[in-house]
């Protein structure tokens, strides 16, 4: 199913990033409406969703004139080749940057976060990645009163000289990853003797209240990355990153000490707002906003004969207390 739903490949997607562009000027949060529709027109049998839009990051950009014209797009490139340029004298280069008075950009943005359902278990989904950026003048190369001290400090200065900010162009979309999350979790398995958490989590929703009426995508979504090994080897691991629709409550302090009925509405009240049978354990297992002594506060509730949970959340409840986990 996802194989023909996805003909789609990086190409492509990189290639309706750059065609697609984003439906405002001054700000990089904004209407995304067109990208969706382009995606969705390419898989009309296919509802796709924007699941969420990431925190607003920064990257360092270029290098600009005081008009805004462009001189360079990387201003680690520039330094170094323009430090090189300058005979490798720091002084040369600084007294250039300021003459000319260069300014220093910087990239601003947002990951979107688009999930397409590819079938009925949690980790039947597609994601994909893409960046939403905006460039921004940001400092002076060189400060007026502050020589740098190396090409560190030109770079990325401790104490920068800011400027008043304008926009360098138009915002853009950047495609960054698509995730077929099944073959991935398939693959990452592969190289773990025991279950990855990750997949525990996806079979423990699955088997739970929550996958019976609640689609995993809509609540949770994938970050793949990958980290260096105690040997230098590369693994490439996976991270589950909640996607909130709404206000979370925090019950880490309210929920301290709480047993049998206070216990059960205080639960009852978190699945409530969050919308998801059984989303309070989830939340407990990514170690968001339930504390893990509300799980065993729940699993001594029911060995006293007092269970407020069905069958099927006990059961992974069990599992949890007698070989815990998190993600």
């Amino acid at each position: 199913m996802a194989e023909q739903l996805f003909h789609l490949d990086g190409q492509q997607l990189t290639e309706i990033c750059k065609t697609t562009v984003p439906d405002y000027r001054t700000r990089v949060e904004g209407d995304d409406a067109q990208l969706l529709a382009t995606l969705q027109a390419l898989n009309p049998d296919y509802p796709m969703r924007l699941v969420t839009t990431g925190e607003e990051w920064y990257r360092l950009g270029g290098i600009v004139d005081s008009a805004g014209n462009r001189i360079a797009n990387d201003v680690i490139e520039w330094t170094e080749r323009t430090y090189i340029e300058c005979g490798k004298n720091l002084q040369i280069l600084i007294d250039y940057a300021r003459q000319q008075q260069f300014i220093a950009t910087r990239q601003i943005g947002n990951t979107l976060h688009v999930v397409v359902q590819t079938g009925s278990q949690a980790e039947d989904f597609v994601q994909i990645d893409i960046d939403k950026t905006h460039e921004v003048a940001d400092r002076l190369v060189v400060s007026s009163s502050t020589p740098p001290d190396d090409l560190e400090e030109v770079i990325d200065p401790l104490v920068p000289e800011a400027i008043d900010s304008f926009f360098i162009g138009s915002a853009k979309y950047v495609y960054r990853r698509k995730t077929d999350v099944a073959v991935f979790m398939t693959e990452i398995n592969k190289y773990h003797l025991q279950e990855h958490p990750v997949q525990r989590f996806m079979d423990d929703w699955n088997r739970s209240s929550a996958g019976q009426h609640a689609v995993f995508s809509e609540h949770w979504i994938v970050r793949p990355y990958q980290h260096t090994g105690r040997f230098g080897e590369q693994i490439i691991n996976v991270e589950i990153m909640n996607a909130p629709h709404k206000h979370v409550p925090q019950l880490r302090r309210e929920g301290g000490g709480k047993k049998g009925l206070a216990l059960q509405t205080l639960l009852r009240r978190f699945d409530n707002q969050v919308g998801v049978s059984f989303a309070w354990f989830f939340y407990m297992v990514k170690g968001k906003h339930i504390a893990e002594q509300n799980g065993l506060a729940v699993f001594q509730d029911i060995n006293s004969d007092f269970s407020y949970l069905p069958e099927r959340d006990v059961a992974v409840l069990n599992d949890w207390v007698n070989t815990p986990y998190n993600v």
